[in-house]
């Protein structure tokens, strides 16, 4: 008589016979509902982990479906079509090395080295032959191997094997396509698992390492396409190989993938560099190096809206503010904990006077350097510390792009010092800040809200402070109304912390504001207050940054603009432009009674035509051109033009400017 297994998913419960696969688990459950790529299996001991479609699961498992159009399902079918792609790469030029082949944000990628780079030829060559791998219902299949094994199997692939020769004893190595040495805890030696793409004859046409899982089979893509292809340096670090980097995206649909496709046709015209070149707001000089910007005047005074906004805010907010210098000794980063684990990503040091500076990639040491200048009562707390502060991280020239992820930056960040008792409002208290910032600035509501909780790497002990300020940032968002989903094991090492999303105007999501919690820092700088009871305690210590950086929140308010600024935030708010030289006075006298009220106007004197002025404030993307001519300047009116909207005329300038500054007020 065969052995049963127990499987549940909600109130179902279902009893198979032993050897049960998560699809047939699934259909026993009732649980498959449209196009499903795989499963989410909970084991009787806790452990959640992404699961094959055609994999037994275990006795007493929770067996949960993963659906094709979710985001977990969609990471899944892309990195499916990764392992397409690097077999058919491999087809088509013998002897190529491959890396590693992640699922990314909407996509996809995988690293090859080859004798030369790809071109556009050579991608259209790599798609046709991967269509007809698809055709081919390929199946994946998942097996377990030894080191041992793994080593002989990837003997002629050098980056495989140096993956699996960094990984630690006792160890299941289930995420080796994101990098060396990440897995599951073992008590033996370590278990690798390798995908191969297996022919309906049974015969093995590609093998990977690889965590997985995949859809079952080639016949379970419906969509993708390559995108372009771009030099990587192998683990990103300038000192290795240079490889070959193929782009890709995949979906669940042709229909899901033409949206993207427009989508990404549109975020080009968007492009922060493109329209910070066009509508002269910032500039990228190569003298400056990869990541640094300049912004330039127009789009400094749109930069001035949003620091004097964050700056009003926050003091109104109970907010205290401090400078702080650019560099510091090492010894303040030793201290801190920067030098032993953040090194990679800090400028090299500089030797002053027989002593090592360092630029600095974070103002929290400083802000705590502020808190203990002075002894600090329980009766002050919270203190809440901000500054506008530059930051200087060495990102790798591989990621670094534009505004977006740069090397130089400007945070609005604060600590918060407060006792345990007061984690929650303080945490709520900044979620609201967030909500209310993104209102501001014409984002609408968060998008997604998640608490990370703590990481498989983390500060040793404390179980009891990383599950009080886990709940204390649940209890927090709760507390504002918004929804939220819980990122397992995606925390900092120091302490849980939230990232707050915002959707643009083509619908891309960014993540911009952090909240985190942090206890390693008031410890390591042994920080106290005076309790009521007379004796020191250790306060717990918030970090956050709302707009997450000035120059990341300005790109993305660019681009979702695209570039037409709303009138409150716009570096020009409205031009004046005479129809012939003769009205420039009067042209001039309008802007002075616009000026008074507190708007940024110019007037355009050049010697063109009316319509090219005209044209010209149009593509600058000026919110209001007023026309003057002889008309306008007997009646003391203006001819009112605006970017968006109807066009009006014989508009008093009192009466118009009386209407710009109400709409500035109120932004």
């Amino acid at each position: 008589m065969s052995q049963t297994i127990t499987v549940q998913h909600g109130d179902a419960r279902a009893q198979l016979e032993e050897g049960a696969t998560a699809i047939q688990a699934l259909k026993a459950l009732e649980a498959v509902r449209g196009q499903i790529v795989a499963a989410r299996v909970t084991t009787p001991d806790g452990a959640s982990l992404q699961w094959d479609l055609d994999r037994e699961v275990p006795d007493g498992a929770q067996v949960a479906p993963i659906p094709a159009d979710s985001e977990e399902g969609r990471a899944i079918l892309r990195h499916s079509v990764a392992h397409v792609m690097a077999q058919a790469v491999t087809d088509l030029f013998p002897g190529a090395k491959w890396a590693i082949g992640p699922p990314v944000e909407d996509g996809f990628y995988y690293d090859f080295d080859v004798e030369r780079p790809f071109t556009a030829s050579d991608l259209e060559r790599i798609e046709a032959r991967m269509k007809e791998l698809l055709k081919e219902k390929q199946s994946f299949v998942r097996e377990e191997v030894t080191r041992e094994q793994a080593l002989e199997e990837f003997a002629d692939q050098p980056y495989k094997r140096e993956i699996i020769e960094l990984v630690d004893e006792g160890t299941i190595v289930s995420n080796v396509d994101a990098g060396p040495g990440e897995g599951e805890a073992g008590d033996g030696p370590p278990t690798f698992t390798v995908y191969r793409n297996v022919r309906p004859d049974g015969s093995v046409a590609w093998s990977d390492l690889c965590r997985g899982p995949h859809v079952p089979g080639t016949d379970r893509v419906p969509a993708f396409t390559l995108l372009r292809s771009a030099g990587a340096y192998w683990r990103g670090r300038e000192d290795q190989p240079m490889l070959q980097r193929i782009y890709g995206t995949a979906w669940e649909s042709r229909k899901a993938l033409k949206q993207h496709l427009t989508m990404l046709e549109e975020a080009k015209k968007r492009d922060h560099r493109k329209l910070g070149r066009e509508l002269e707001l910032v500039h990228f000089p190569e003298e400056l190096g990869p990541g640094l910007s300049l912004f330039l005047p127009h789009g400094a005074l749109v930069r001035k809206q949003m620091e004097d906004w964050i700056r009003d805010e926050t003091l109104r907010r109970g907010y205290q503010p401090v400078y702080t210098p650019h560099v510091a000794k090492e010894d303040l980063w030793q201290l801190s904990g920067h030098l032993e684990n953040y090194a990679e990503l800090m400028f090299p040091g500089m030797e002053v006077e027989g002593a090592a500076y360092r630029l600095k990639p974070m103002n929290c040491p400083f802000h705590i350097m502020a808190f203990t200048s002075r002894t600090r009562s329980y009766r002050e707390l919270p203190i809440r510390i901000s500054e506008l502060g530059t930051v200087y991280r060495y990102e790798r020239s591989g990621v670094v792009n534009g505004m977006l992820r740069a090397r130089g930056f400007t945070q609005d960040d604060s600590h918060i010092f407060c006792r345990q008792d007061q984690v929650v409002d303080e945490v709520a208290g900044c979620v609201e800040f967030a909500r209310d910032l993104y209102r501001a600035f014409g984002l609408g509501e968060p998008s997604r809200v998640a608490i990370s909780t703590r990481p498989e790497k983390s500060i040793a002990g404390h179980d009891d402070k990383w599950k009080a300020a886990e709940q204390a940032l649940i209890d927090a968002v709760a507390k504002t109304g918004l929804a939220y989903e819980i990122d397992e094991g995606e925390g900092a090492f120091y302490g849980p912390k939230i990232d707050i999303h915002a959707r643009d105007a083509i619908g891309r999501e960014w993540q911009l504001t952090t909240v985190q919690v942090d206890f390693n820092l008031p410890e390591r700088f042994d920080i106290s207050y005076v309790g009521e009871d007379g004796a020191k305690h250790r306060p717990f210590m918030v970090h956050r940054a709302l707009f997450g950086s000035i120059e990341r929140f300005f790109a993305v308010m660019l681009e979702s603009f695209n570039g037409a600024f709303p009138t409150w935030l716009a570096p020009v708010q409205a031009v004046v432009v005479p129809v012939a030289p003769d009205f420039d006075g009067y042209a001039t006298e309008v802007a002075d009674r616009l000026r008074e009220v507190g708007a940024r106007v110019e007037v355009d004197v050049a010697d063109e035509t009316l319509g090219n002025k005209i044209r010209r404030a149009q593509t600058s993307k000026v919110p209001y051109a007023l026309v003057v001519g002889g008309d306008e300047a007997e009646a003391g009116t203006v001819a009112v033009r605006p970017y968006q909207g109807s066009q009006r005329k014989d508009v008093a300038v009192g009466e118009f400017s009386k209407e710009l500054a109400a709409e500035i007020a109120t932004r």
